[in-house]
């Protein structure tokens, strides 16, 4: 990611501003897509980055740009990124190019995705912890068809009563910084919180048929 022009662009708020200020995103306002409160807007990028600077809050809580295909959208931004090469090896095929951009104390409840995933943090820093997705059960997947990859396991105030064995389920967990990329496997659970002002932009990629079991 070092040679990535978003490194140097996306830490500068003018640059930003000149090249997405008068387009309209859609934001996540709330904890997080699981709470009552949680609701969604459209404002312009301007007003996105006037909430990040105050600490990203509207009246009815945190706001996230999560899970968009700005680069569809803004093409400038689309130049200062490139593909990995991984999502390519095998014959692999690009499913999805999303970014994620919000303050700090933004939360992706525990959830998975069908597709192999890299997760490229541009700039700030997330924590984050993933299952293996052999723990599914023991996760407590939601039984609505909506929400049946995500976990009714709250890992931020883990109700013990209900779920007493989640705390002893085994995890890995890391810091992404920075100009870092991290690979996060196919039904792997995964739980994501921003630890700064983050914007991430994740690759989501299938396998070619030259990689899938006979």
């Amino acid at each position: 990611m070092a040679h990535w022009p978003a490194k140097k662009n996306w830490n500068n708020k003018d640059y930003l501003l000149r090249v997405a200020g008068d387009r309209t995103v859609p934001v996540e306002v709330g904890k997080n897509y699981l709470c009552s409160d949680w609701k969604q807007e459209l404002v312009t990028f301007s007003e996105f980055l006037d909430r990040i600077r105050s600490h990203g809050c509207s009246p009815s809580g945190p706001t996230y740009l999560a899970q968009h295909p700005l680069f569809d959208q803004i093409n400038e931004l689309r130049k200062d990124i490139f593909i990995p090469d991984y999502c390519f090896a095998g014959g692999g095929e690009l499913r999805s190019l999303n970014a994620w951009f919000g303050p700090a104390g933004t939360i992706t409840p525990l959830h998975h995705d069908p597709h192999h995933n890299i997760l490229a943090q541009v700039v700030g820093k997330k924590y984050i912890r993933l299952y293996p997705a052999s723990l599914s059960e023991e996760l407590f997947p939601y039984s609505e068809t909506m929400l049946s990859n995500s976990s009714q396991v709250d890992l931020d105030d883990v109700d013990e009563m209900k779920f007493p064995k989640v705390q002893d389920l085994e995890f890995v967990d890391c810091i992404l910084e920075e100009g870092e990329m991290l690979y996060i496997p196919p039904k792997w659970w995964h739980y994501v919180r921003s630890l700064t002002t983050s914007l991430s932009v994740s690759f989501w990629w299938s396998e070619g048929e030259t990689s899938s079991p006979s």
